[in-house]
C-alpha cells in the first residue's frame, strides 16, 4: 500500500510537470475567473437554452448561452472518495486542492486528520488578489472550499471564522448562516472581520461606493432570502443586486493588482432550485449565472493575452431530464414562462400566511387557486383528473390533514421534504413542459467544462475534477508544496 501511495504521488508530480510545460508554451494567466454553477450539468444548460429560445420562437432550437459558446469544451468526472455521487464539499475540495475526500468534508482527507491547501491560498501567497463570490451564503460548502478546512460543512461558524483569517481581498454575495454561532453565543463574525481589517458593505449604496484601493472587503447583498442567500433571480426586484453585479464589483476592486487576480464565482441557487425540482427558478438562476460570466468575458476582451475564463459545475442536481413520459417526444418550454416566483417565495407569500390564518378543517384548495394561477400559470380547474388528485393530496398534506400511510420514505419520494403543495405544483408544471426529475438530491453524471483564454486548450478532453486544480496551477504558474 505504501508503494502504491508513493507511485501515485510520483505520477501526479509528472502530470503536473507535463501540464506546466504546456502552460508555459501558452503563457501564464495573470487574471483567472473560475465559475462554478452548483448543480449545473448539461440538462440544466440545455433546459435554459431551450427556454431562452421558446421565449421568442416556436422553432425547435436553442438560444446558446455565452459560456456554452466558449471555444474549448471538456468533460470531468465528479465522484469522490466514498461515492459516485458527490456533494458540494467533496467536489469543492477536488477542484480547490486536487484531492478526493468524503461527502461533507472540506479540504481534509477522508480520515479528517490532514488538511489541504487550496488553489486560492497558493495564489494569495504568491501575490495575487483573491475574490470569492457566491449567490448563496459565503460560508456555504462551495465558496468555503477556497478558504476553509473542516471535517463538516455544517460547521458554519468555524468556517466563517476561517474566512476572516484568510486575508483574501474580496468576498461578495450572500451572508453568513450562523454569524454568532449555532447557539448565538459567539463573537460576531462581522466583529472579527472588522478587527482583521475588512470593510463590511451591506447596503446597495455602500457596495456601489466601494472603489479600487478600498482594502479587504466583504460585500453582502442587502436583500437576502433563504438561509442567508441572495434571492432566486426569478424573485429579484428591479434595482436589486444580482450575481453579475458582485462579479463586476470584484473586477473593479482587484484589477489593479500587479500580480493579477483569481476570482472564484459560484451560482449556488441553481442547485437549490433543482433540489426542489423547480425548473423555472433553476433556469432563471442559470441565466443570471451566464450574465456573471459575461462580465468576465468583457474583461477578457480587454486583456486577451493575460486572462482565462473557466466555467463548470460541481455536480448535477435533481436528475433533470429533457423529456417526460406524458409529453412523449415533445417539449413545451413556453409553459414554464408564466411562473413568476420561486418555490421559496410562494411558500413565504402564499402558503405560510394561509396556514397561519386558516384552520385545517376549513382549508380549501379553491382558496389558493387565484394565487396558484398568478405564481405558476396553472388553472387548477383545467388539470387532468390525475393531476387534480395529486394536487388535492399535496394540499391536504400541506395543511396537515393527511399523512401518506405514515411511511416517511414514501412521503420523501413524493415531496422530498419540501412543502408538499408547492413541490407538486412545480413538478406538474415541469411535466407539462416536458421536463422530468429523478431525485431531490445530486446525481453522479460528469459535468461539462468550458474555457476561453490563456491555456484554454488544456481543458479539452475527459478528465477528473481533481485535474482542474492541477491545470490551474500550471496555467497560473504557481509553486506548490
Amino acid at each position: 500500500m505504501q508503494h502504491r501511495a508513493i507511485l501515485r504521488r510520483v505520477l501526479a508530480a509528472l502530470m503536473l510537470l507535463a501540464l506546466a510545460g504546456s502552460a508555459f508554451a501558452a503563457g501564464t494567466a495573470k487574471y483567472v475567473f473560475f465559475f462554478v454553477g452548483d448543480g449545473l450539468a448539461m440538462p440544466q444548460i440545455m433546459a435554459t437554452e431551450a427556454f431562452a429560445n421558446a421565449l421568442s420562437s416556436r422553432d425547435v432550437s436553442v438560444k446558446r448561452l455565452a459560456f456554452s459558446q466558449l471555444p474549448v469544451t471538456g468533460l470531468c468526472t465528479t465522484y469522490d472518495a466514498g461515492s459516485l455521487i458527490t456533494d458540494s464539499a467533496s467536489a469543492g475540495t477536488a477542484f480547490a486542492s486536487g484531492n478526493k475526500t468524503l461527502n461533507g468534508v472540506i479540504n481534509m482527507d477522508p480520515g479528517k486528520t490532514k488538511t489541504y491547501k487550496t488553489i486560492a491560498e497558493y495564489a494569495k501567497e504568491q501575490g495575487r488578489k483573491i475574490g470569492v463570490i457566491s449567490s448563496v451564503s459565503i460560508d456555504h460548502a462551495t465558496p468555503a472550499s477556497m478558504y476553509a478546512k473542516s471535517p463538516s460543512r455544517g460547521n458554519y461558524y468555524e468556517i466563517a471564522v476561517q474566512l476572516t483569517t484568510s486575508n483574501f481581498d474580496y468576498f461578495g454575495g450572500g451572508g453568513f448562516v450562523q454569524p454568532t454561532g449555532k447557539n448565538k453565543d459567539k463573537t460576531s463574525v462581522y466583529e472579527l472581520a472588522a478587527a482583521r481589517g475588512y470593510t463590511i458593505a451591506n447596503t446597495k449604496a455602500a457596495i456601489d461606493n466601494l472603489k479600487s484601493g478600498a482594502g479587504k472587503v466583504i460585500a453582502i447583498s442587502p436583500v437576502l432570502q433563504d438561509s442567508s442567500a441572495m434571492k432566486y433571480d426569478i424573485d429579484r426586484e428591479p434595482g436589486e443586486l444580482g450575481l453579475a453585479d458582485f462579479v463586476r464589483k470584484g473586477v473593479e476592486l482587484l484589477q489593479n493588482s500587479p500580480e493579477g487576480f483569481f476570482i472564484f464565482v459560484e451560482g449556488g441557487k441553481i442547485d437549490w432550485a433543482c433540489h426542489a425540482n423547480d425548473a423555472a427558478s433553476a433556469i432563471r438562476d442559470t441565466l443570471a449565472f451566464d450574465e456573471a460570466v459575461r462580465v468576465a468575458l468583457s474583461f477578457a476582451e480587454k486583456h486577451p493575452q493575460e486572462t482565462l475564463v473557466l466555467v463548470t459545475g460541481d455536480h448535477e442536481t435533481g436528475g433533470m431530464a429533457i423529456g417526460f413520459a406524458g409529453t412523449h417526444y415533445e417539449t413545451f418550454f413556453d409553459k414554464i414562462a408564466p411562473q413568476t416566483m420561486s418555490y421559496v417565495a410562494f411558500n413565504e407569500k402564499v402558503i405560510n400566511p394561509y396556514k397561519a390564518s386558516t384552520p385545517k378543517d376549513k382549508a380549501k384548495l379553491e382558496d389558493l387557486a387565484p394565487a396558484i394561477r398568478q405564481a405558476f400559470g396553472i388553472d387548477v380547474n383545467s388539470l387532468s383528473q390525475l393531476q387534480r388528485e395529486q394536487i388535492e393530496r399535496a394540499f391536504k398534506r400541506t395543511m396537515g390533514n393527511e399523512v401518506e400511510r405514515s411511511i416517511k420514505e414514501e412521503e420523501y419520494l413524493l415531496y422530498g421534504g419540501y412543502e408538499p403543495l408547492t413541490v407538486k405544483l412545480t413538478q406538474i408544471l415541469n411535466q407539462m413542459a416536458g421536463i422530468g426529475w429523478t431525485s431531490y438530491s445530486h446525481t453522479g453524471v460528469p459535468v461539462p467544462v468550458f474555457a476561453k483564454g490563456v491555456g484554454q486548450e488544456m481543458f479539452a478532453g475527459y478528465y477528473d475534477n481533481t485535474d482542474l486544480f492541477r491545470k490551474l496551477v500550471a496555467i497560473m504558474n504557481l509553486r506548490i508544496q
